[in-house]
């Protein structure tokens, strides 16, 4: 499977968790990861060869101008590097014509070949959405006058490269930043979203991209379907969106000490 990952030196520790958590969980699969970069250095490179040579999988590191999304918007703790998904087709090797792409700031506790096997169905991207009325009406005015159903969190996305190819126009995508950065507050995903919502194939939240600050959510609305014990047994990806981080000594969510187990198991 290949796997897509982008960050900067900040996010080293946190790849590290997730990596351990993705082969760990998966055992039988061999991955290829992807790292697209624009800063990190070659001492903290040659460490992630050997972190990902060591347990049988391989690494290929994708080096990103500087320039590129030189005058995007920032927002606090989000950084340029979270532009690079977007247009990956561009930078990685043409043969590569699928993708799954992982934010470092999620842990793998089951099988992923469900996912990475979706049919897209002519779809660019496959992506859940977080199903809540406020979030979804909130950023469906924000983004007017695109036409939007759902929000969909692109912390976990798979990728039709191959169509992206095709169908992605970078003038596009750059006049949209230009003209709507007072609008962002998730940059890169408000872009996916305004722009290619309609090539968005909807996956599973709750096995794909679960989000634990909402188990008291997904309790209620499951009718206690989607407890503790569920959610361990049949959940792909914990993701700890927000601001507030499992590796942080502040943080105290749900699911707090799985994630600590695997930074655990990755010696970070």
């Amino acid at each position: 499977m290949n796997i897509l990952v982008t960050l900067n030196s900040r996010y080293i520790k946190a790849l590290k968790v997730m990596l351990t958590s993705l082969f760990l969980s998966n055992p039988e699969e061999s991955f290829h990861i992807y790292l697209m970069h624009s800063s990190i250095s070659d001492e903290e490179l040659a460490d992630l060869d050997r972190y990902v040579g060591q347990r049988g999988q391989q690494l290929s590191v994708v080096a990103v101008e500087e320039d590129v999304f030189a005058d995007a918007p920032v927002v606090k703790h989000y950084s340029k590097e979270m532009y690079y998904r977007i247009l990956a087709f561009k930078f990685l090797p043409p043969e590569v014509e699928k993708i799954l792409y992982l934010d470092p700031d999620l842990i793998i506790i089951n099988e992923i070949r469900s996912l990475y096997d979706t049919d897209l169905e002519g779809c660019m991207f496959g992506a859940a959405y977080h199903d809540r009325l406020s979030v979804k009406e909130v950023n469906k005015l924000r983004l007017l006058p695109y036409e939007i159903e759902a929000y969909y969190n692109t912390g976990v996305l798979l990728m039709d490269l191959a169509l992206q190819r095709q169908s992605i126009k970078e003038r596009e995508l750059f006049s949209f930043v230009e003209e709507h950065r007072i609008k962002l507050i998730l940059p890169d995903q408000d872009i996916i979203n305004a722009l290619y919502s309609k090539s968005i194939k909807s996956v599973d939240e709750v096995r794909y991209n679960y989000d634990p600050r909402y188990f008291k959510y997904y309790k209620l609305v499951s009718n206690g379907k989607y407890d503790m014990d569920y959610v361990i047994k049949n959940s792909s990806i914990i993701h700890f969106c927000g601001k507030r981080k499992p590796w942080n000594k502040n943080y105290s969510g749900y699911f707090h000490s799985l994630y600590k187990h695997y930074e655990k198991l990755a010696k970070v």
